[in-house]
């Protein structure tokens, strides 16, 4: 019944604004632009001066929402599909699939922005493991020129079936043995537009640094330069010259990675991600936007041309204090004294249920008791070919796999998550049944058709603000990685992390117009194919809708909030909270954890409250 409402109301909201581009007896450009990892409350004239004449002339959506997990394949997956997690499976970065993938390093794990490793999920999965249509292979079927270009993994996902045959996918590894083929058509331009068949490397920006030497204190400009130059100085040109209409997909690694591996910040929690190298990150994102939208004017396209801006997710300043791990009780030789090592979810729990714990991304081999896996992913039981628990590592909240479905297990793995203090908030799949201090994963549209294996857990960790005039511009997590304190992670449900920036202009949409609506990257992806008169075809019914306020003409629905509540309390008090918006039957989800230890939830929220879906 659910799924019907859902259908039924973005089947309306559709209608009413396709008034907007029915006028145009010939569809409208369309460029996504996404920063990757640019927090909704950091933009403004001084910081990000490109985003922020679109988000003041054009449309502000100042009520954004990233997807919960909050990683980038997963929003990726939103964005491309306009689906819900529970239908195109992309749970995190790093997923369970049931079988073990070769290009991924023979795990059973792989982490998934990877363009081999995305073909061979697909191969596994049917030919496509989304199972849902993408947004660029809609549009070239009805005739329209498509481009992917920026980070290697989310930029494919767009049109990951074609590989490149039909949609020009430039990359991070393009030019290299794992990269998606260029055309002749596409080499022979990027030889006359003297660019190089290759994309170059991140250089000084990808050095992570270690506990004792510092990360990146470069933004990511060369590599980003070289796809900016191939968007404006290739693909635009060659769009044009075609005479048809067309979409461009360009996927900003920063300011992401040079959060991730910012070295402003070596072990502490101050600047964290608000030192300079990150800023200087969201400006070299700004500038790529601000060279595309130069060339559309120069091209004479950008009275044609609609631009939409979503950032997957928010940010956060990693910690890896806590005063209950055992496995922060561990000297280990890379991390500092007291610290969370990674892979610290696995090493606990394997000491919980007093289970062997062995490294997927190792062979399997056992590890030893002061050390920790190689990628923080862990299998525990007696025989690691068929385990007990699967540990899936991604940052600011972790995948737990029980392969069994062994519900007396599920119940154990819960206790002992409860008793850690880096918890807040656990998410557990309906199958397994109701727990006390959880809610079911089916509250955050994590059931649906997915054709990946379904996390049986979904553990939300601990964050807080460090003391800033936007709080959620100086968020702090607790991160299962190997990144340090003090370098930025994000992946939580805390609303640093949920609160991404959109904001949009062009011919079909409102100029100077604030949403004060939720809307998601869901949105975007349903929004962005009605633009283009794009029919979606869907297997799952867990689906965003049509901004339709941002567009003129268009309704403007209202909307409501609530609050989801653990029906019973954990043996310790614990009650996970989860604080959503709604339009019609859309659901946003704002934040969720235990009160006192998200942020965004203040210990008083969820209290005289009832569970529910």
């Amino acid at each position: 019944m659910r799924r019907a409402i859902t259908l039924l109301s973005a089947s309306m909201i559709a209608l009413s604004a396709g008034a907007a581009s029915a006028q145009n007896a010939k569809p409208r450009n369309l460029i996504l632009f996404v920063p990757d990892g640019l927090r909704g409350g950091i933009v403004t004239p001084q910081t990000a001066p490109a985003m922020a004449e679109i988000r003041d002339k054009g449309v502000h959506f100042k009520n954004s929402h990233s997807l919960f997990p909050t990683f980038t394949m997963a929003n990726s997956s939103a964005l491309s599909t306009g689906h819900y997690l529970g239908d195109t499976g992309t749970f995190s970065n790093t997923i369970f699939t049931g079988y073990t993938s070769v290009p991924a390093g023979d795990t059973v794990v792989p982490f998934i922005e990877n363009d081999a490793v995305l073909a061979d999920i697909d191969d596994h999965f049917n030919g496509d493991y989304l199972n849902e249509e993408t947004l660029l292979k809609m549009a070239r079927g009805q005739g329209f020129s498509t481009a992917a270009i920026g980070k290697v993994g989310p930029t494919l996902l767009f049109d990951h079936t074609d590989r490149g045959k039909n949609t020009i996918v430039v990359d991070d590894s393009t030019g290299g043995k794992t990269g998606v083929p260029l055309s002749d058509e596409m080499k022979d331009a990027l030889t006359k537009a003297g660019l190089p068949l290759a994309t170059p490397s991140r250089g000084d920006n990808a050095k992570a640094g270690d506990a004792k030497t510092p990360g990146t204190t470069v933004a990511n400009v060369a590599q980003q330069a070289y796809m900016a130059d191939v968007a404006t100085k290739v693909v635009l040109p060659m769009f044009k010259a075609r005479n048809k209409p067309f979409v461009l997909v360009f996927w900003s690694r920063d300011p992401d990675g040079s959060q991730h591996n910012t070295g402003d910040s070596l072990n502490t929690i101050t600047p964290g991600i608000n030192g300079p190298t990150s800023m200087a990150g969201i400006k070299n994102a700004d500038n790529n936007l601000a060279q595309l939208r130069k060339a559309l004017d120069e091209l004479g396209l950008s009275a044609t041309t609609n631009i939409m801006v979503s950032s997957d997710h928010g940010f956060s300043t990693i910690s890896k204090e806590s005063k209950t791990s055992p496995s922060a009780k561990i000297a280990y030789d890379d991390t500092p004294k007291d610290f969370l090592p990674m892979g610290f979810l696995a090493i606990d729990l394997a000491k919980a249920l007093n289970l062997p714990l062995f490294d997927p991304n190792d062979k399997n081999a056992k590890v030893a008791d002061n050390a920790h896996p190689k990628a923080g992913n862990g299998v525990l039981g007696q025989d690691p070919a068929k385990p007990d628990v699967v540990v899936a590592t991604n940052g600011g909240s972790d995948l737990i796999y029980l392969p069994n479905r062994d519900k007396k297990l599920a119940d154990r793995v819960i206790k002992a998550l409860l008793e850690q203090d880096y918890v807040s908030g656990l998410f557990v799949d309906d199958k397994l049944g109701n727990f006390p201090g959880t809610l079911p994963m089916s509250n955050l549209n994590l059931k649906g058709k997915a054709v990946t294996p379904n996390p049986s857990i979904v553990v939300n960790f601990r964050s807080w603000s460090s003391g800033c005039e936007i709080p959620t511009n100086c968020s702090v997590q607790i991160a299962d990685t190997v990144l340090r304190q003090g370098q930025g992670m994000h992946g939580s449900f805390s609303r640093g992390d949920t609160y991404n920036f959109t904001a949009a202009i062009g011919p079909d949409f409102k100029a100077g117009y604030v949403d004060p609506l939720p809307v998601s990257n869901a949105d975007v992806g349903m929004t962005a194919a009605q633009l283009l008169g794009l029919r979606t075809p869907n297997n799952g019914g867990l689906i965003g809708r049509v901004m339709s306020e941002a567009l003129p003409n268009g309704i403007v629905p209202k909307m409501a909030e609530g609050t989801l509540v653990s029906k019973k309390p954990s043996a310790n008090g614990l009650r996970t909270v989860l604080k959503f918006q709604r339009v019609l039957s859309t659901r946003y989800f704002d934040v969720a954890g235990f009160p006192g230890r998200t942020l965004g939830l203040e210990e008083t929220d969820g209290k005289q409250k009832t569970a529910g879906k």
